[in-house]
Parts: structure tokens; sequence; C-alpha cells
């Protein structure tokens, strides 16, 4: 007997490496599914979801949790690392005259 490997697809889920570095986003509405994550995990629920970001539609949203459920650690450390201020912080660019700008 053999086992086939089945490959998981998401509708409504897809990444383009010009739209946040390539990580999975929901198509057409450039909402990553870290962001939906993020929501869930704050305990919100679809419908609360649909209501904070109202363009997406039922079904986008329960692709992207699925996604989320079946790639949980992945999506869990990208959460993590786009939450890491002082991450973003080393990321700024400090330019010679900054201080003069900000008089």
């Amino acid at each position: 007997m053999s086992i086939a490997l089945q490959v998981k697809t998401y509708p409504h889920i897809g990444s383009d490496p010009e739209i946040a570095d390539g990580k999975p986003i929901i198509i057409g509405a450039r909402i990553t599914v870290r962001c939906i994550a993020g929501y869930y995990q704050m305990g919100m629920n679809v419908d609360e979801i649909l209501t904070t970001l109202p363009h997406l539609t039922p079904s986008q949203v329960h692709s992207a949790l699925a996604y989320y459920f079946d790639n949980q650690e992945e999506v869990d450390t990208d959460l993590a690392e786009s939450s890491d201020v002082e991450f973003w912080k080393s990321q700024v660019v400090s330019y010679p005259n900054q201080e003069t700008l900000n008089t």
C-alpha cells in the first residue's frame, strides 16, 4: 500500500514576493495571513474580523484561518518577528543630519 502525499491548497491564499516579503496573503486584498491570525489570537471571531476588515468575504477569512491552523508554527514565528519593536528600531536608517530635521 502506498500513501500519496497530499499537497494542501487554500482558496484565496497566495504569495507575491513584492507584497509582504512573500508572506502568505489573501489574494487581491494585500492582507496577510499573519494579520488574520493576530486578530484571532486577540480573541476575535470571524464576524468580528469581518467587521474590522469589511472588504473581505467570510470565505477569505476562513481560508486564512485554515492556512494558519495548518501552518501555525510558521505564522506564529512571522507574527512574533513582525511585532518585535527592537528589531524594527534596528532597521531604521540613521542619517547624519537627522537632528537638524527634528528642530
